[in-house]
């Protein structure tokens, strides 16, 4: 990511819970007992209409309970360290907090450390998410690429752990994708990630017989995982790399779409999207070498009606191939509109799409509120400096404004669906 060594001050809050082995069931649905920091005992929230004293007091008191909450990950009881976890996560990513957590950094990346060192399972998956937000507070530059550098050792030994949990490994695998892309000033240590990411992944490319291999839902998830954070890094790479790679990675992305997994088939047409959209961007008539079987392949799993996979999968399945296919056939991207209070984000192109996904997963409930105050997202998406009071007060649309631009929105709905249903009709005489 570009540096960006300017910081806006402001104020930014996450959660999570439960130990799993390997071959324990890959959920989030177990309980956390309660420490001398319940997960009750929650962060105050700050209103938008509070009075300034009323909002310093808030905030001193979201303050305390977060001090709170990071000198907790240092006691003994596991489940204790843990319900801080949860704490530290709530905070992160509901409030954009920088000055808090620039004077604070090293002790939280050292809290992080030490839980990803001392815990297990469910607590290695919290830390490593904390070290997401944490390196998403701080922005892209040299606080965040310190902490990226010191915990990159640790999060790799648990990736390539096959006796850690799956969810540890799955969220390891997350965490060296994301804090990589934001942290990361040097494409070769970019490429590194890359192959690391895929030496994980390349366990689900066709066997040598040519049968897909079968995996536990606990591995294809840590495989999902892997390959959703090697597209990340995709999304950034220089055209040099992307070129070099297309020989190579193409078809054995092509591979995946045989999985049994359907969040791995997904992941696999996403990054084959995302190749053909950045090729394109060097060949506007870039192919590949066997479009016609990979097209033959995509409508297959745009269409997909067999019985023997949930229904839910095959809903979520055809969804998505059905825009895979229109940008491999077409060149033609998915268009998703994301408002947050008076302004919105365009998601009209792949690498956008698979940014902003990879960031909501993480941020979850608070994404809006960094859209509006956290530079290094405002950066990632070409949104520009954080809106003052007045600057949003001017986008404010009248009641007159907005009832003509609704009546104008709903015309041309009205004149499109009703060329759609004439062309319908004309298609079944």
């Amino acid at each position: 990511m570009p540096r960006n060594k300017s910081k806006r001050k402001g104020k930014g809050a996450g959660r999570h819970s439960a130990e799993v082995s390997e071959d324990e069931a890959y959920d989030d649905r177990a309980s956390v007992a309660s420490s001398k920091l319940s997960d009750h005992d929650s962060l105050p929230p700050v209103e938008d209409g509070a009075e300034v004293g009323e909002e310093a007091e808030l905030t001193d008191d979201f303050e305390e309970k977060l001090k709170d909450f990071i000198d907790g990950t240092t006691q003994k009881s596991a489940k204790g360290r843990q319900v801080c976890l949860e704490g530290i996560q709530q905070a992160l990513s509901r409030r954009y907090i920088y000055d808090f957590v620039i004077d604070r950094k090293a002790t939280m990346c050292d809290c992080m450390e030490r839980c990803l060192k001392k815990g297990k399972g469910e607590e290695q998956s919290l830390a490593a998410l904390n070290a997401i937000l944490l390196c998403c507070q701080l922005g892209a530059g040299e606080d965040s690429e310190q902490i990226f550098n010191e915990l990159k050792p640790i999060l790799t030994i648990i990736l390539q752990d096959k006796n850690a949990a799956a969810k540890a490994r799955a969220t390891c695998s997350t965490a060296l994708g994301l804090c990589c892309f934001i942290a990361a000033g040097d494409m070769l240590v970019v490429i590194d990630i890359m192959n690391l990411l895929e030496s994980t992944f390349k366990a689900s490319y066709l066997k040598g017989d040519g049968s897909s291999p079968s995996h536990s839902p606990n591995i294809a998830a840590i495989h999902t995982a892997a390959l959703s954070a090697w597209t990340l890094l995709l999304s950034i790479s220089p055209q040099s790399h992307i070129q070099a790679m297309i020989p190579t990675h193409l078809p054995k992305l092509a591979e995946l779409l045989r999985s049994d997994d359907v969040n791995l088939r997904i992941a696999a047409g996403e990054a084959i999207a995302l190749f053909y959209e950045l090729s394109r961007e060097h060949d506007e008539n870039f192919q590949g070498d066997d479009i016609d079987t990979l097209k033959v392949t995509l409508k297959e799993l745009a269409t997909d009606s067999n019985k023997y996979r949930a229904k839910k999968d095959r809903r979520q399945q055809r969804s998505s191939f059905r825009d895979i296919l229109r940008t491999v056939e077409d060149n033609d991207v998915p268009y998703e509109l994301i408002k947050f209070g008076s302004e919105a984000l365009e998601l009209d192109s792949w690498v956008k799409r698979r940014q902003y996904g990879a960031l909501r997963e993480i941020i979850g409930a608070g994404m809006n509120l960094h859209l509006k105050q956290n530079e290094l997202l405002r950066e990632i998406f070409g949104l520009g400096a954080p809106l003052t009071l007045a600057d949003t007060k001017a986008l404010k649309l009248s009641k007159y404004e907005r009832h003509m631009y609704n009546s104008a929105a709903f015309k041309a709905r009205t004149l499109t669906r009703g060329k759609q249903r004439d062309t319908k009709q004309v298609s079944a005489y």
